[in-house]
C-alpha cells in the first residue's frame, strides 16, 4: 500500500482553523503520509509568515463533516481530547480532505506508522532502548537476597507470548516447572516477581488467572512455584481484581481462582476493578461532561454519573491494600485478574510508587513503566486504538494507562514534594501512548515488537526525554526526596478531577 493512494486532495488554500480559546488562523492546508500541515498566511505587515501547524494524523480519533453551501467544515476530535475545526472552501475539497484523514488515521499496520519514518538528527536509533534492562533490576534484588533468579525460559516467547524473554522467579523452581505452570495460567502468564520489598523481604508477584475450570483442576508446579515464595508458617495474599461472583463465573468457562485446599498458605482477597467497555464508557462520559456547558448542579451530577473518580478511588485503594500487606503485614502478595495485562499492572505499578521512593524519581518512574507496563505486556496497540471520541464500535479499547496516570497525578497532588517528575511528564506520556513519533508504545507485547523490529527501526521515547535540554521540562521544582512510604487518602474530598492542560495535540514551528 502506498500512502499516496489514500490522499485524494493534498493541498487546499485559504483554510480557516478554529480552536477553543485561540484566534482563528488562515492558511494553506497540506496532507502528508503522517501529518496534517497548516502554513499560516502572511500577517499583513509585509512579512511572510513562517509559522506552521503540525498534527500527527494518528492522533485523530473522529472526523465530522458538515456542508455549508459551496464550502464545508471538518471537525477533528483528537485522541488527546483536543478539538480542531477546519473551514474549507469547496465542498469537493472538503470531502476529499475528510476522506483522506479518515483513511490515513485508520492505517493499522504497525510498520507503516510514523515512528518507522521519524529520524530526528539529535538521536541515534539505538539510544534509550536499553536504559532499563531487567538484568540490572535483578542485580539490585540479588544483592539483597538469593531467593530469586533470572530465568530465560521465555527467550523464544513460546512459554508465554506476552511476557518478555527474561523473568524473575523463585530460585528453587526450575524452567521445566515454569513451563508446566504456564500451561495452567491463562495466556501462559505464570506468577513472576514484580517487586521485592527490601525493607522486610516480602515480594509482590503478578500473573493471570489459573485455569482450574469447573472440575477444579490442579497444577503441582504452580502450587510449588507459589509455595516457594513463602517460608513455612508464613501467609501470603492473593489480590484478585475481579469480584467473587465474576471469578466464580470464570470458573464455569475454564478459568477460576486458587482453591484454599491447594494453596493453604495463601488467602484470597477480591478487589473488583473495572476494565474493558465499562471503563471506556466511563471515560467517554467524563469527556462529554467536561465539554458540555451547564450549571454547577448539573455538572456535578454528570461528573458523579460517569464514575471516573470512583475508578480512581478503587485503583488507589487496591494498590494501598497490596502495599499494606507487604509493608505492615509483612506478607507477600500475588496480584491477578483475568489476563493479567490490565488491572493487574495498574495495581502492581501503583503499589510500587507508594512503597518505593526510587520509583518516584524521573529515571525510576521510567524504569517502572518499562517493567510494569511495556515489557509486562499491556496491549497498548489495542487499548489505545481510540480515545473518547471515536464513532467506531469499541471492543478492545480501555483507558487503563490513562487511569494509571490519573492515579499518579492524585499522588502528586497529595504529596507535592515526593515525586521528582511533574504533571508535564504525565501529559507527555498520555499523548505518546495514543499517538507518537517514538516506538516505545507500539504493539501489544515484546514478541510483537521483536517481529516488527521496533527497537531496530524506531527511536525510543526515553532517549528523547532524557536529553539534558528536554529533561529539565519534566522535573518537579518542589521535589524533596522522601524515603517513607506515601499512603494516599481515598476519601471523596481527597480525590480530585485532573484539571491540568492536556497535552499538545498540535505544535507550532517557526
Amino acid at each position: 500500500m502506498e500512502f499516496s493512494e489514500l490522499i485524494k486532495t493534498a493541498t487546499v488554500e485559504n483554510v480557516l482553523l478554529s480552536r477553543a480559546g485561540l484566534p482563528v488562523v488562515k492558511g494553506t492546508l497540506c496532507i502528508t503520509s503522517h501529518h496534517l500541515l497548516l502554513s499560516s498566511c502572511p500577517r499583513g505587515d509585509g512579512q511572510p509568515s513562517t509559522e506552521e501547524l503540525w498534527l500527527l494524523i494518528r492522533n485523530v480519533d473522529a472526523v465530522e463533516k458538515r456542508s455549508t453551501g459551496s464550502s464545508g467544515t471538518i471537525t477533528l476530535r483528537c485522541k488527546d481530547l483536543k478539538v480542531l475545526q477546519l473551514e474549507i472552501p469547496g465542498l469537493e475539497e472538503c470531502l476529499n480532505i475528510a476522506s483522506s484523514i479518515e483513511a490515513l488515521s485508520s492505517v493499522d499496520s504497525v510498520t507503516m506508522m510514523y515512528p518507522f519514518f521519524y529520524r530526528p538528527p539529535s538521536l541515534k536509533l539505538e539510544e534509550g532502548w536499553h536504559l532499563f534492562p531487567l538484568e540490572l533490576y535483578f542485580q539490585q534484588i540479588a544483592s539483597q537476597t538469593s531467593r530469586w533468579r533470572l530465568s530465560n525460559v521465555n527467550r523464544d516467547f513460546t512459554t508465554c507470548p506476552t511476557y518478555p524473554p527474561a523473568v524473575i522467579v523463585p530460585a528453587a523452581v526450575d524452567d521445566d516447572a515454569l513451563r508446566k505452570a504456564a500451561r495452567f495460567r491463562q495466556g501462559g502468564r505464570f506468577p513472576v516477581l514484580s517487586y521485592y520489598h527490601s525493607k522486610n523481604g516480602t515480594a509482590m508477584l503478578r500473573s493471570s488467572q489459573p485455569l482450574t475450570g469447573p472440575n477444579r483442576k490442579r497444577c503441582r508446579e504452580d502450587e510449588l512455584l507459589l509455595g516457594m515464595v513463602l517460608d513455612k508458617g508464613e501467609q501470603g495474599f492473593i489480590i484478585d481484581t475481579r469480584s467473587a461472583q465474576t471469578a466464580k463465573q470464570a470458573q464455569m468457562t475454564g478459568g477460576g481462582t486458587e482453591p484454599k485446599s491447594s494453596y493453604p498458605q495463601w488467602r484470597r482477597l477480591h478487589q473488583p476493578l473495572e476494565r474493558g467497555r465499562p471503563l471506556q464508557e466511563s471515560f467517554i462520559k467524563l469527556v462529554e461532561a467536561c465539554n458540555t456547558l451547564t450549571n454547577m448542579d448539573r455538572w456535578l451530577s454528570r461528573l458523579e454519573s460517569c464514575h471516573w473518580l470512583s475508578h480512581i478511588k478503587a485503583a488507589l485503594s487496591t494498590a494501598c491494600l497490596a502495599a499494606q500487606c507487604m509493608d505492615r503485614e509483612e506478607a507477600s502478595v500475588l496480584v491477578h485478574g483475568v489476563e493479567g495485562t490490565d488491572t493487574t499492572l495498574l495495581v502492581t505499578a501503583l503499589a510500587q510508587l507508594i512503597l518505593d521512593p526510587s520509583c518516584r524519581t524521573l529515571t525510576g518512574f521510567q524504569g517502572l513503566l518499562e517493567r510494569e507496563w511495556i515489557q509486562a505486556g499491556h496491549p497498548f496497540h489495542l487499548r489505545c486504538a481510540h480515545s473518547a471520541s471515536s464513532h467506531a464500535r469499541l471492543t478492545q479499547e480501555a483507558p487503563l494507562f490513562l487511569l494509571f496516570l490519573d492515579c499518579v497525578w492524585q499522588l502528586s497532588h497529595q504529596f507535592p514534594f515526593s515525586l521528582e517528575f511533574s504533571e508535564h511528564l504525565l501529559i507527555t506520556l498520555f499523548d505518546n501512548a495514543y499517538a507518537s513519533a517514538y516506538g516505545i508504545f507500539l504493539c501489544n507485547n515484546e514478541k510483537e515488537r521483536c517481529l516488527c523490529k521496533v527497537k531496530e527501526s524506531t527511536h525510543s521515547l526515553w532517549a528523547w526525554l532524557n536529553e539534558p535540554g528536554e529533561k529539565r521540562k519534566y522535573l518537579n521544582p518542589l521535589y524533596s526526596p522522601n524515603a517513607l512510604v506515601i499512603w494516599p487518602s481515598v476519601e471523596p474530598q481527597s480525590i480530585h478531577l485532573w484539571q491540568g492542560e492536556l497535552g499538545p495535540a498540535l505544535s507550532w514551528a517557526a
